[in-house]
This record gives C-alpha cells, structure tokens and sequence, in this order.
C-alpha cells in the first residue's frame, strides 16, 4: 500500500482536463458483454475501477484490444462462464452491472458479494428485485447470489421501490436483451443512467425516456456492437473545483457539460467560490468562502451526494457555519471526522448531518482514506492545511481519479508518494 504525502498551503495553478465518467464507463463496459461483435469505447478514464471491470470481461471470455490509453475494443463472441472471478467481484461495487449480461448470455449467474466501498452497508436489493421481474430466478446460496433465467429474460413493467442509479442500470441492460416493451417506472435520471440509455441505442435497443423518471425499452433479439465515446465527468470536475477553491487558487477544469455541472456550480456560487462555465471549462478563481444555511444532497438533478464530502472540507475554509445533510449515505461523513483531528470545527449530529464551522486554520495529520470520494477530501483539505499530511492508502483514491499525483504536482501541489 502506498501513501500520498501533502505539504499543504501551495498555491495551485493551471489546467485539469477530465476524463471519460466513471459511472457511465462500468455499465458501458458491462453492456458490452450483451453482443458478440466488437464494441469501441473512447474517453475511457483509466482508474482501478476501470481496470478491473476490463479484468472481468478478459475472465469471462472478452477479447478486450487494449493499449492503456483512452480507447478500448472489446468483443464477447463466447461468454466462457457466469461465474465472475470472485476476488474481482470483491473490489468492485460496478460488477453487479455484469449479473444482467451474464442471464441474457448463459441463463445464469453466480456473483460473489460485491465489494468497493462500504460492502456490508450497500446492498443490492433493488438489481435483484429489477431482474426478479424480468424473469430471473433466485436460487439458495450462502456465498453470494445466484440467478437462473434458462428460458430468457422477459420484458415487464416494473417500479423500482428506490430510484438506485446502478439498480436502473441493472434492469436497462437485462430489458434490452428481453423480447418485448418493458418500462422501468422511478428509474434514476443521472447524466450516467442516460448516456447508457444512448450506448443501448447504439447497440440497437429503442430505449425511451432517458433523463426522466420513466423508461421504456424495446428489447431487441440480437444487438450489434457500437462505438461510443463518454462524456466528461463532473464529479471529477467538481473536484478539481472545489482544489482550486479550497486553496485559493485559479484553475480551469475542462471536459465536463455545463448541463452536468449545474447542480455543482449551483453551490459553489452560494458559497462565495467565484467560477464560470463556459466553452466546456469550468474556471475557478481565487474567493473569500462563506457558509451557507445547508448544503443537502439530492436525488438528480440534486446536489451529488458524490461531492458531498468535497464541499464539507471546503466549508472548513467557509466564514460561518453550514450544515451538510447526505441522506444516502452514512459512512462518509463518519470518515471525514477525521478533520477534527486537523483542526476543523465539526459536530456530528447523526450519521447524516454534519455541523461545519468555519473558518479554521487546519493542521496536517496522518489520515486514512476509507473510500474514494472522503478520501479525495481529506487530499483537499491536506492541500489547505498548514504542515505535512499522510494519507494512506492512496490505491483507495485511485480507484476513482487518473493520474492523481502527476495531476496535483502539474498543478503545483507539493505532493509525492511514500511506500
């Protein structure tokens, strides 16, 4: 394992261009496994998550042209198992995207609990009742589960009792190999859920309403491959953002739509952080920070509760106090006290809610980087510290940002790795 070493108060400078969306490329990924012809994908970021998604589909018998850069062909001609290799499963929260493929393929499959952040916390309830419906049989295990369709999925019309963006995904890619019109009814509408919508298109599934809370899919018997290319991701270029705010600096993020960034921007602003968007940039320029009412995560187009924890260290640096609200998720306000450690205000008031007040001269400090996205905000908080800070391990961040600490030092940072 290795760790990232932060000599804080640096002040940045520069130009981040982002990557492909990690969120679009795993169900992408995933999707290809639905045809036997070759698939390109370009714009592919290429972070642990993505790597392992690619180690899957090789396991499961994909022929996968891949040169390290940007764009990669696979072909599925032959699934060769519909067991997923379970230790890859166990790194990987996206891989429950291949139990949908994997019955539309073979009829079967044996998946290992997933794994990624928070396992034991974040179950798959929704995925399985999505493909429940589609015709997909639950046998007993005690290892993980396993789904028999031997006589084809089914097109229905279903309601997903939580509007999960991986479970909509789920029940997307299982209803475009099913004859017949099935509507998904409370699906997720992030910018991720409906460029996979695009790539089913381009595969040769009619897939309706995409953006909205109302799918329909017309399954077709044979798809074809496609090539696509992802668009930006805004996480990442929120990210890069809230950097260049927490620490003062001016820096342009491009590669992200300015309709994605919305909701992001949308807060930044209410928190004083001076920033455009304009020809595909989002530029951040150096602000006084202030506190706002509350900051509360939203299902789309809310505020992400994949930022969530970004925008708590920058209220670290806020005049006032703010209360940050994630109703979705508990653990990543659980690990961001950390910050308390480093001279941040924090009041913990449940799982969810989180009292920040600011603003507060940070110190470094050891910290652990439990999951991706609270662990790039103990690096933005590290940043705007005075001192060293160590985070560890950094392969937990990698799993979600490229190229991380060539990215921050061509920023300025002063940051190297520790083994």
């Amino acid at each position: 394992m290795s760790a990232l070493i932060v000599q804080g108060r640096a002040r940045l400078g520069g130009r981040v261009d982002v990557g492909g969306n990690k969120n679009a490329a795993l169900p992408v990924l995933a999707a290809c496994l639905l045809t036997g012809e070759w698939c390109e994908i370009d714009n592919l970021p290429r972070i642990r998550d993505v790597d392992v998604m690619l180690q899957l589909l090789r396991q499961l018998g994909a022929d996968v042209v891949d040169e390290g850069g940007p764009r990669v062909r696979v072909r599925c001609g032959e699934v060769r198992t519909s067991v997923p290799d379970p230790v890859l499963v166990g790194r990987l929260r996206g891989s429950v995207l291949l139990m949908g493929p994997l019955l539309a393929r073979t009829g079967r499959v044996v998946l290992a609990p997933p794994g990624g952040d928070f396992p034991t916390r974040r179950t798959i309830s929704t995925h399985l009742q999505a493909l429940a419906a589609l015709g997909a049989r639950t046998q007993p295990s005690v290892d993980g589960h396993v789904l028999e369709a031997p006589d084809g999925l089914r097109a229905t019309s279903m309601y997903l009792e939580e509007a999960s963006v991986t479970g909509t995904e789920t029940a997307l890619l299982a209803a475009a190999a099913a004859a017949g019109v099935t509507e998904i009814r409370h699906a997720a509408c992030e910018p991720h859920v409906a460029e996979l919508c695009r790539f089913l298109r381009a595969l040769g599934a009619e897939v309706e309403g995409e953006g909205t809370f109302t799918l329909r899919v017309h399954g077709a018997p044979r798809l074809r491959g496609a090539a696509h290319r992802l668009d930006g991701d805004y996480i990442e270029a929120g990210t890069w953002a809230v950097v260049g705010a927490i620490t003062h600096s001016q820096v342009e993020v491009a590669g992200a739509r300015a309709i994605d960034l919305e909701p992001i921007v949308a807060v930044l602003r209410r928190m004083g952080v001076a920033c455009d968007v304009s020809d595909g940039c989002l530029s951040v320029r150096p602000s006084r920070l202030v506190a706002v009412r509350s900051i509360t995560t939203g299902l789309w187009p809310g505020f992400p509760s994949d930022l969530v924890s970004l925008v708590t260290a920058l209220a670290t640096q806020a005049d006032g106090r703010t209360l940050v609200h994630d109703w979705m998720y508990e653990l990543r306000l659980f690990a961001l006290e950390q910050m308390s450690g480093m001279n941040a205000d924090l009041f913990l008031c449940d799982s969810h809610r989180l009292i920040v007040t600011g603003p507060r001269t940070l110190r470094g400090k050891t910290l652990d980087s439990r999951d991706i996205r609270s662990g790039m905000a103990l690096v933005a908080a590290a940043l705007a510290a005075e001192g060293e800070s160590r985070i560890e391990p950094l392969e937990t961040i990698e799993r979600g940002y490229a190229h991380l600490v060539d990215r921050l030092a061509a920023l300025g940072a002063h940051v190297h790795v520790a083994h």
